[in-house]
Order: structure tokens, then sequence, then C-alpha cells
């Protein structure tokens, strides 16, 4: 498109994506900015990345839901205390010997079971599509049999509900075939290291109300990284009133909060006004 559309060879490029693109827009932008570096021509003039609600690494995502649930009130002081003490912190893969921690696993999937996981205030719309994605997520860090994979047919929910695309989506990025194609990994963290040292410009943003990527799991995963913080956490503002919050870091990563899963879809206005900010070089 740039050889045919050379007026936009200067414009700065930046690659944006939610939810599963956590694993393939690093992928994305670590392929661009290595082509850059081979002399790959038309260079790219690549700034940075954008990622809503990413899904980054299936430990970090997956086990900070029940933190993210005991902090939201959805569980009890209780069973959270039991869930962290049969559990270790360890809920994504549970040995089928360690049965107080199956028992307890059992008792937080009532609590959460009728609540909406990409909003935890929205309507739950009535689907199968949690099934599957349970079923597939099975499949590749368990490694159950595919074959329940085969055999399961789930209803699509009515296409008023949001999680009817999500069904599709989760069929299509769950696909070997897909996954090779992009060069998925499990985890994209190490991307996320080495596009740090390459200087370009990060914003993660996390809607603090969805329970399928919690905040908690992002924050985890970036602490890691050892970055200074430059501006502590504070809330940023839209029309008056408070969106979010936010936290910026050496290394030029900007963290935000606000809304949900896909936040954009959500808070349409809030989050358009957060990306014009941050384009600019604004502070939130």
């Amino acid at each position: 498109w740039l050889k045919d559309h050379q007026e936009f060879l200067s414009n700065p490029v930046y690659i944006a994506g939610d939810s599963y693109s956590g694993i393939i827009v690093p992928a994305v932008v670590q392929k661009i900015s290595n082509g850059n570096s081979d002399g790959i021509k038309p260079r790219i003039n690549l700034k940075g990345y954008i990622l809503g609600n990413p899904i980054t690494d299936p430990t970090f995502d997956f086990n900070s839901r029940i933190p993210f649930a005991h902090g939201m009130g959805l569980i009890s002081d209780e069973l959270y205390e039991s869930l962290k003490k049969s559990c270790a912190g360890e809920y994504q893969t549970i040995k089928p010997s360690n049965a107080e921690c199956l028992k307890n696993v059992e008792a937080f999937d009532k609590c959460i079971s009728d609540i909406e996981d990409s909003h935890i205030l929205e309507r739950k719309c009535p689907s199968d599509a949690p099934r599957l994605i349970e079923t597939l997520g099975k499949r590749r860090y368990l490694h159950e049999n595919p074959q329940e994979l085969l055999h399961f047919k789930p209803d699509l929910p009515t296409i008023g509900c949001r999680t009817y695309g999500h069904v599709l989506v989760t069929y299509w990025a769950n696909d070997d075939n897909v996954r090779k194609a992009l060069h998925v990994r499990e985890s994209s963290i190490k991307y996320h290291i080495d596009l740090g040292i390459k200087g370009y410009r990060r914003l993660i943003y996390s809607g603090d109300h969805d329970m399928e990527a919690p905040f908690l799991g992002t924050q985890a995963w970036i602490r890691p990284l050892n970055y200074s913080i430059v501006n502590d956490w504070q809330p940023w503002h839209f029309q008056g009133q408070v969106a979010g919050y936010t936290r910026t870091y050496t290394s030029q990563l900007t963290f935000a909060t606000g809304g949900g899963h896909t936040a954009p879809a959500y808070r349409p206005a809030e989050c358009f006004a957060m990306f014009g900010r941050w384009i600019i070089q604004e502070h939130l």
C-alpha cells in the first residue's frame, strides 16, 4: 500500500489492537522494526503501538481473575483466602490431586457464572461463548483432548449481544493454522521488553471492569519490566469527570484504565479523547 501511495511514507505509524491483539500486535511491530533495521523498502515510519485490555501471557492474565473478583466484591474474603492457601496463586493449571484447590475453584466459578466477564456491570448475554473459550483454553494450556472441541457446537448469541462477534473471533484466533501463520507465541512479554529498549512509544489501557483480561494481570506483567515511574497513579478526566486512572513509566510506556473489555466499545468518547491526547504526546 505504501508503495502505491508514497505520499504517506513519511507519516508516523502506530499499530493498535484490543484483547487477543495483545499477542499479535507486539509481534507485528517487532516484524516491522526488524524489517526497518534490515533495510527493507519502503521503510515504515514506525513510532509505537497501542493495546487495549491485551491478552499478553496466560499466567498473568488468567491468574489475576480471582484477585480481581475479590477486589470487586464478587467472592467472599473467606473463599479468597481459601483459594490463595489451597492453590498457592496458581489457578490456571491445577493438579488433579489438589482436591481442595479444585473444590475452591468450582465454588469461585459458581459465584461468577452469571457475571458478564467483559464488563462485570453489564447484563449477561446468554450464549455458549464462555464454554467455548473455556474448552479452547483447556485444549491449549492443559493439553486436553482436542476431540472435545471438534464435537462442541455452541449456540450463537443473538446479534444484539456483544458476544456474537466474540464467538466468531474465538474460533479464528484459536485456529492452529492462523496462529502459525501469524507466528503467535503463548506470551508476548519478550516483545514488550525488546520494543521498549528500541524506544517505541506505547499506550497500554485496561478496562477496570473487565474480568477477561483484568487490569491486575496487565499491571503484573508490566511490573517485572522494572521501568521507573515518571508520573504516579492519578485520575485522567473527560468532560470534567474521572474517566479512569493513569501512570507513566520510563521507556515511553503509558498505562491507563477505564471501561470494560475492548474499552472503546464501552467508552468510545473517553477512549477517543485518551488516544487524541496520547498521540500528540499530551498528558492524559
